[in-house]
Formats: structure tokens, sequence, C-alpha cells
């Protein structure tokens, strides 16, 4: 991503779209809703937005098909759903070809236990599961773009079959949201369309818990580091231990996410190390960088706290709290600002 290969128009058009799924989210929230349904609304509209790698938007396979992943993780279940076993921690997707919005599908899944107890299914099996609970299937037809079609033409070294522009700005990798309710609980919720070309079949890091996202709750000390840490365990210092959540859905190059299980390396930090949120998604960010992988972070923890860290030139992002002005931003220098500047 560059900014000297995009216009302005088109910055602005992924500004618009961005705020409008923050605005989504929090049109949920603002009402006492669930964090889960937030984050499941934010990444809905991003399904249905054309310009982001997910749902309508999503990349085509070598084979010229379009295979979807998907998924959702809480902290805690969702306190309108208080059947649902503390141990159930999410759902997750992947080979799907039908579902409208696959996201919908994961929290559908995710909702109905008796339905489904497995954490991770794929293909028609997951499509036909999330029609029999209210979710919408479409033609796989729906999925086709043009843009989509020349980017996945072009990348096999064949001519384009279609007229347009090709200094637009495609985003890489996937779509994700985290929210924060009033209750306490995070839920991450990940969407996306895969890499452009993929071999058939291939799965990637946001169908799979602890690489491409993470939620979770634990009891322990909400500040110091591993010093106070070990004290506090050897009974050397008083002990001020709470309860902490973080929840954090990646983006980028999802083998690198895969084999360093970037996620939940994140909250482990935070929750063996006793480093902040900033801190430990800086860290992780920065070892995937190391080892060749590029991409970022949106992650957001039980006080409040957000970090949207990356190793890259640019990552789509954009946070809205309880004022209900959503602030985003595209490049890594960019600050986050509000539409209309």
């Amino acid at each position: 991503m560059s900014k000297t290969g995009s216009t302005p128009e088109q910055r602005r058009a992924y500004r618009i779209a961005l705020a409008d799924a923050l605005k989504a989210g929090y049109a949920v929230l603002k009402d006492g809703g669930e964090a889960l349904d937030a984050a499941v609304a934010a990444v809905a509209v991003m399904e249905d937005n054309p310009l982001f790698n997910a749902g309508k938007g999503a990349v085509f396979n070598s084979a010229g098909k379009n295979e979807l992943e998907a998924s959702v993780m809480l902290s805690k279940p969702p306190a309108s759903y208080p059947g649902i076993p503390s141990s159930r921690r999410g759902s997750a997707l992947t080979l799907l070809t039908r579902a409208k919005n696959p996201a919908k599908v994961a929290r559908a899944i995710y909702l109905n236990p008796s339905v489904s107890p497995h954490v991770f299914l794929s293909g028609a099996q997951a499509e036909e599961i999330g029609a029999s609970l209210g979710e919408t299937l479409v033609d796989p037809s729906y999925f086709y773009t043009e843009r989509r079609w020349k980017e996945h033409r072009r990348g096999l070294g064949l001519p384009d079959t279609v007229v347009g522009s090709e200094d637009d700005l495609p985003p890489q990798g996937t779509v994700g949201a985290v929210a924060l309710d009033v209750r306490g609980c995070v839920a991450a919720v990940t969407s996306t369309g895969g890499r452009t070309n993929k071999l058939p079949g291939r799965i990637g890091d946001t169908p799979l818990m602890g690489a491409g996202f993470w939620a979770e709750e634990w009891t322990g000390p909400r500040t110091g580091g591993w010093v106070s840490n070990l004290l506090s365990t050897l009974g050397l210092a008083e002990s001020k231990d709470t309860t902490r959540a973080v929840g954090i859905s990646g983006t980028g190059d999802g083998d690198y996410f895969i084999r360093q299980a970037t996620a939940s390396s994140i909250a482990s930090r935070m929750k063996l190390a006793g480093e902040d949120l900033e801190k430990a998604s800086e860290r992780v960010i920065k070892d995937l960088y190391e080892l060749g992988g590029l991409g970022g972070v949106i992650a957001l923890d039980d006080a409040g706290n957000v970090s949207m860290s990356l190793n890259c030139t640019g990552m789509y992002r954009g946070v809205i709290r309880d004022d209900g002005v959503p602030k985003v931003a595209i490049f890594d220098d960019d600050p986050l600002e509000e539409i209309g500047m």
C-alpha cells in the first residue's frame, strides 16, 4: 500500500466505509447490546462492501473460485445466552462458497451448541447449518466483482477480460472487529476471502484460534511486569489480582500468523509477562516482521485500551468510543481522524 498508488477519492471511499462499519457496531453497544453482536454488525458492513476482501469483495483462488473464512471468539459467553458454557470459546468456518455473510454464520453456530458442538467446520455442511439457523446463502456468482477478477487474471499472467483502473488501493487481507460491552465481555470477529490466487482448499489464519484471532479472560494483576508477577507468586509482594480480558483480530500474511500463533501470543504476553496491551502487540508484530511476515492487528482489552499495531505501510483501521465519533486511518503514519476533515 502506498499513498502514491491511490487517489484522494479512493482513500475517502475507504474512510467512509470504515466509519460506516464502526457506526454499525456502535449502534448495538449504545443500547446496551452484546459485544458479539456489535462486532458482527461491523464486520457484516464490510462483508457487504466490495471494497474489502471479505464477502462480496472476496478475492479469487487460482481456480477462479471464492472460498471464504470467518470466526468469532469471546472472552466470556454473552450475558443474553446463559446456557452457553464458558468452555465454548468461539466458532470458526472455512471453505465457504455460498454464505452471504460468513461472520453471521459463525455467530449463529456459536450461539447454538446443540446444533453443532464443534469449534471448526468447513464447506457445505457449515453453510447448511447456517441456513437452518436463518442465515442467507447465495449463488457463488454473487461474489464476482470485476476488480477481483482482474486481480486474479493478472496474478496468473493472463490478460484482463474486463476494463477498469489498475491503480486502485486493494486491501490485501482480512476484515475484523473487536468490541467491548458494558458487561466486560470482549468479542473478536474476523472474515476474509483469503489470498489472491491461493491454492484451492488453502486455509489461512482467519479460522484458526490463536493465529488470526483470539479472545480470553483471566485473573491477574492489571499492571506490572514479570518481576512483580514473580514476587506476588512467591508471596513477597501483595497480589492485586483482578479479572482481565482481551480480544484480537489480525490481518496480513496468514501463514506467518499461523506459525507464530500471533493473536494468542499477545494475550500470553499480557497474562504471563505482565505487559500492557500496546507493548504486547508491538512486540508480537515486530517478531512477525523479523521472520518475514507482514501485517497488523486490532486489539482491545476490558479497560478500553486499544492497540492497532502494524509492521507494514498501511492497514485500514478505526475506533469508536462512547462519544459515538468514528476515527479512522489507512497508512502507517496516518493519525486517527474523524471523517470530513
